[in-house]
């Protein structure tokens, strides 16, 4: 039987931490629910969704509200979001905490656009030995090193 030994990353600092989505795309997404919802109500009040700018308008576009907050909750949570690392493992809130344990990681595999990362957040895409896999969003550059360090000496470690 074959038993894989257990990776293990040492970090240069005890705890890594920063913001998982860069401040000009946390901009752009704010941007686009306020647009948005300008948009919505400026419908409403022309009576597009029905007779004059009055509940019943109200009722009839109540879908398209529905599809606002939903918009308008994914940015809050692009907006709060933060990624991790620790002695442990890595770990991102979002509308729910993602964690990784280093010993249990079979690929980690880092996704970048380079000359677009101040917009596009780099990604870590990792899988598990189990096979379950997540993508980590990074854009805070210490962290950023770190993870390049990761994928690489799991990389080499995997290979041995």
């Amino acid at each position: 039987m074959l038993v894989l030994a257990p990776f293990r990353f040492e970090l240069q600092a005890a705890k890594v931490e920063g913001a998982a989505f860069s401040v000009a795309f946390k901009t752009l997404t704010c941007s686009v629910v306020v647009f948005c919802g300008y948009w919505l109500v400026s419908l409403w009040l022309q009576g597009k969704f029905g007779g004059n700018a009055d509940l019943e308008g109200l009722r009839t576009a109540g879908w398209f509200i529905l599809g606002w907050c939903l918009l308008a909750c994914t940015a809050w949570f692009v907006v709060i979001s933060r990624i991790f690392i620790d002695a442990t493992g890595i770990s991102q809130t979002w509308m729910w905490t993602k964690h990784f344990d280093f010993d249990d990681l079979a690929v980690a595999q880092l996704i970048r656009i380079r000359g677009l990362e101040w917009l596009i957040a780099p990604r870590l895409y990792v899988r598990t030995l189990a096979g379950k896999f997540s993508v980590f969003y990074v854009s805070d550059a210490a962290v950023l090193i770190e993870m390049e360090r990761l994928s690489q000496e799991l990389r080499a470690f995997r290979q041995m």
